[in-house]
């Protein structure tokens, strides 16, 4: 570790934390229906579509209705997106005449962007056409962000309206999300890349004639606009195989940075809207703040171990940091930031193999999904997957006190509870059931990249990243098969939808309650005691159902690595 490595490091976090609070704001303003500086432009655009959708502003649903609206507009999401893989042959903007997609490939990707995995069993450049990256993909990316960021809201109204039925309207979330939050800071940021020598083209590949005289394809395309809602979205899915480990979507350090910035900056930003939303920021500030002691604590291990770097590498002479699968113009200080990051984010982008990092180092970002992704999180997705934690914890303090338990005064009791649990446990039913399956499969053991635990720990990696709605991989496991391609989609699917509805639930039941004024005995909720209640919370509830798996994997991994042994 260096003092350089450390100054990034301590950049990065202070640009996150400075945005908070203006973008919190503006947030705000956007999903109470406020006047902002767009609105002159953008309104008539807004009504125009709640008219084609047959709704309005002042229309509002309960959470059934909510949910419904949600579910039928991902499915056909869904339905258009894999169309457009089945057909790309003969659809237009394909100058590189790229095949249709296999149909359990398909299947695959049509639920991996939607679901915000954006989990990819194909190499971008080689296998998508221009009008699949930009009718698909990209505009998947803005809509299922739109879509996390709605569901949030939704939550943060059960908890900031005194009582009623409504949760809010998903039409007039998701349109102002994707109109007055994503579109104009995405367009800013594709123009900032195409600046920094990001390609923006629909034309053809490049062909170039390298100095030994060979001839090289050069794969171009609308990567620009791409790259921009990939990152802010936290959806992650490269334009090229290499994804920003590629010098043409991550060319420099401050591309970089502008990357991480990005994939951190309304997930953050969402716990100011709850703060102000409630009417008391510091509520706010307390989630962030345990937010941020996981991720410091994440971003210090990862650093740790990878600085360290290989005993059996030193061994042969070479001293130093882990440089295995690393770009030089990054280094081990920005590779491990952007792992913990990412991981932290459910962004799934990448610009490290993890699959090359040393044991310990990625342990951590499997910690981090397998904890929910609440760390920040998805758009919106992290928000509400951090508020079940809350319930959970306040549930636990009231049983310790010999109170109701209560949050912002509102009672969490047994309905509230069987939700939020029910939504935690579907990802280690996810993760852990398809993993044990498929480590026992002699068809899905062959994809395996490595022999021993850190074979394991790929197999385990994959479908932790696809339940998490992540998208990274550990890259040794070839998972374009039809048994990877198939439970990979059903565990992003559960993922996904399996949280939100039991949030959406839970939010329908908590709106309607009145809210109960604080007193004597109330639990204070925005003070380091709940901040270190929560934490302790997600570790021993979140992380340990993981425990007996991590010790297969990363963590005999690291013993055998000091014992000098290799597989």
């Amino acid at each position: 570790m260096t003092l350089n490595g450390w100054l990034q490091i301590l950049l990065y976090c202070g640009i996150v934390l400075v945005l908070v609070k203006p973008l919190g704001g503006y947030m705000t303003r956007v999903y109470n229906g406020e006047r902002t500086f767009l609105s002159p432009v953008l309104v008539p655009i807004e009504r125009g579509l709640y008219r084609i959708a047959g709704t309005s502003e002042r229309e509002e649903q309960h959470w059934t209705s909510y949910a419904f609206a949600m579910l039928m507009f991902n499915l056909l999401g869904v339905l258009v997106l894999y169309a457009l893989l089945r057909f790309q042959d003969i659809l237009p903007y394909n100058p590189a005449g790229m095949a249709a997609v296999p149909p359990e490939l398909s299947f695959n990707t049509a639920v991996s962007f939607p679901t915000n995995t954006n989990w990819q069993n194909y190499g971008g450049e080689s296998t998508m056409s221009y009008l699949t990256q930009m009718a698909g993909f990209t505009v998947q990316n803005f809509l299922s962000a739109a879509t996390g960021m709605a569901i949030a809201v939704a939550f943060i109204r059960a908890f900031a309206r005194a009582s009623g039925k409504a949760i809010g309207n998903f039409w007039v979330d998701m349109i102002r999300g994707t109109f007055y939050i994503l579109l104009p800071i995405c367009i800013v940021l594709t123009i900032v890349y195409v600046y920094l020598g990001v390609p923006q083209t629909l034309g053809p590949y490049v062909n170039a004639t390298t100095l030994e005289g060979a001839q090289q394809t050069i794969a171009v395309g609308p990567v620009a606009s791409q790259l921009a809602i990939k990152m802010l979205g936290t959806n992650g899915g490269g334009f090229f195989n290499a994804n920003s480990a590629h010098p043409f979507e991550n060319p420099d350090a401050i591309s970089n940075l502008i990357q991480m910035v990005s994939i951190f900056a309304i997930g953050a930003a969402l716990t100011n809207v709850f703060g102000r939303m409630v009417g008391n920021q510091r509520q706010g500030w307390a989630i962030l703040a345990t937010m941020g002691v996981l991720f410091v604590a994440g971003v210090i291990a990862t650093y740790w171990a990878e600085a360290a770097g290989n005993p059996l590498m030193h061994a042969f002479g070479l001293g130093g940091g882990n440089m295995e699968g690393k770009e030089v113009r990054f280094g081990v200080a920005m590779s491990s930031l952007f792992a913990v990051i990412t991981t932290a984010a459910s962004c799934g982008a990448v610009n490290a193999m993890h699959g090359s990092f040393t044991a310990l180092g990625g342990l951590i970002p499997l910690i981090n999904m397998q904890l929910g992704e609440i760390i920040v999180g998805g758009v919106g997705a992290g928000f509400y997957g951090i508020l079940l934690f809350i319930i959970v914890a306040v549930f636990v303090a009231g049983l310790m006190v010999g109170r109701t338990p209560e949050y912002l005064g509102k009672k969490i009791e047994a309905k509230e509870m069987k939700m939020a649990v029910l939504a935690i446990l579907c990802l280690p039913l996810a993760m852990l059931v398809f993993t044990a399956i498929a480590t026992v499969l002699p068809s899905a053991v062959a994809s395996i990249g490595t022999a021993g635990p850190h074979g394991f720990s790929e197999i385990l990696y994959a479908y932790t990243s696809a339940a998490a709605n992540n998208g990274s991989a550990f890259g040794g496991l070839t998972g374009n098969t039809p048994w990877y391609n198939i439970t990979l989609g059903i565990g992003m699917l559960a993922g996904r939808f399996l949280v939100i509805i039991p949030a959406l639930a839970i939010a329908g039941s908590l709106i309607a309650k009145k809210t109960v004024p604080a007193s004597a005995g109330t639990f204070p909720t925005d003070g380091p005691l709940f901040v270190g209640l929560l934490v302790g919370t997600i570790l021993i509830v979140g992380g340990l159902t993981f425990f007996p798996a991590l010790a297969l994997g990363p963590v005999v991994e690291h013993l055998v690595m000091i014992a000098g042994q290799t597989f």
